[in-house]
């Protein structure tokens, strides 16, 4: 019985030694996964800024690694050495670039955004009927101080926005130490920018809670861009303010009303008809006089009216009027 128990604590032993075995073992001079990561991700940027700069400059494509190495307190050798170890391990290597990609991929978006909002070029929005298009951060904290106390935003349109949507900006408020008095108070305004109109909602916001400004026209057709701003002229920068959960909301009108432009009329939808000029009859050339009084009916409708019938009054009023009867 004790040789088994022998035997059953040493194939433990020995699964337990196969294990260990198997592990991947680190030198203390490879870098951490961390640490590998905010490497990696400097490292690309300044591949891809050295490869702008023309040919002659050649020499800072080096200067842009270098300081990426300086920047993490590294040499180029241990850089080479720890991607020695990676490369030979490449499940750990692999969730480093997932995260290396996904932060480059954030950060070119925001670029390409902005570079979109400079050129009035904007990358398109998605499509649908009910959408938000806001395209900056979530949250915001104001504190009432210069350069700290204003948001804004400029929004170009793109081929989804329509001539009748509805946009519609959602903010939360949320005042530390108390909400300001009414000198004080934030304001929330946005503007919607059409082809030879602007029209705009401003509001003033009192108390913490969901503030919106909604914006729509049916009749001024296309949408150049969406402006909007919050002003916080807090007199004290203890009073500060959070300003979160913020969308753009864009919804497209849904039922059929139509508008009728004045470009939209073609020559071509009018009918015209040829009216050939046509011979008179030598009754139709009478005087109106000879031709009343040929007419018994016209002649009577002719003759003036007797005192005795009733006669308009014209009062001061002119809206009302009164029949009465002038006495013969």
């Amino acid at each position: 019985m004790k040789g088994l128990h022998r035997i059953q604590w040493f194939s433990i032993f020995l699964l337990a030694s196969c294990l260990t075995a198997c592990q991947v073992k680190r030198p203390k001079v490879v870098i951490s996964d961390a640490k590998m990561e905010n490497v990696l991700y400097d490292y690309h940027i300044a591949k891809a800024m050295g490869e702008e700069v023309p040919y002659t400059d050649g020499y800072k494509r080096v200067l842009y690694i270098e300081s990426v190495f300086k920047k993490h307190g590294i040499t180029q050798a241990e850089f080479d050495s720890s991607m020695v170890w990676f490369t030979r391990n490449p499940e750990v290597l692999t969730k480093i670039y997932e995260k290396v990609n996904a932060r480059l991929k954030a950060e070119r978006d925001v670029v390409n955004h902005l570079i979109a909002i400079r050129d009035n070029k904007p990358k398109e929005s998605l499509p649908g009927d009910s959408i938000d298009v806001w395209a900056w951060q979530r949250i915001y904290q104001l504190t009432g101080m210069p350069m700290d106390n204003k948001i804004t935003f400029v929004l170009p349109s793109d081929t989804n926005f329509k001539d009748r949507d509805t946009l519609r900006w959602n903010v939360r408020f949320r005042f530390h130490n108390g909400a300001p008095d009414s000198l004080y108070a934030p304001v929330m305004a946005m503007q919607i920018v059409y082809k030879d109109s602007i029209i705009s909602d401003i509001q003033k916001v009192y108390k913490s809670g969901m503030e919106t400004v909604s914006l729509f026209a049916d009749t001024l057709g296309e949408i150049r861009e969406i402006r909007g701003y919050i002003y916080y002229p807090a007199a004290q920068a203890t009073r500060t303010l959070l300003t979160d959960r913020i969308s753009l909301m864009r919804y497209h009108a849904t039922d059929t009303l139509s508008f009728a432009k004045n470009d939209s009329i073609q020559k071509d939808s009018v009918k015209t008809e040829k009216i050939e000029p046509q011979k008179l009859k030598k009754e139709e050339l009478k005087p109106v006089e000879e031709k009343i009084n040929d007419n018994p009916r016209r002649r009577d409708a002719a003759r003036p009216r007797p005192s005795s019938e009733p006669t308009l009054k014209k009062l001061d009023n002119p809206e009302h009027v009164q029949f009465r009867k002038d006495n013969p």
